[in-house]
């Protein structure tokens, strides 16, 4: 993933992960899904470095 590349470089303490990009020109049923996503990529992650 993505998230898993940026860790590469950066400690994990220092990468935030935000959704600022391009929500504000979706609908709100695309938001929900790009957040929903967003939020699973994170956890999976985290239970990985765990």
């Amino acid at each position: 993933t993505q998230i898993k590349l940026l860790l590469e470089v950066l400690p994990k303490e220092q990468l935030w992960i935000n959704p600022d990009c391009g929500l504000k020109t979706r609908g709100w049923s695309e938001t929900k899904e790009a957040l929903i996503n967003m939020v699973k990529a994170v956890k999976q992650v985290r239970n990985e470095l765990s």
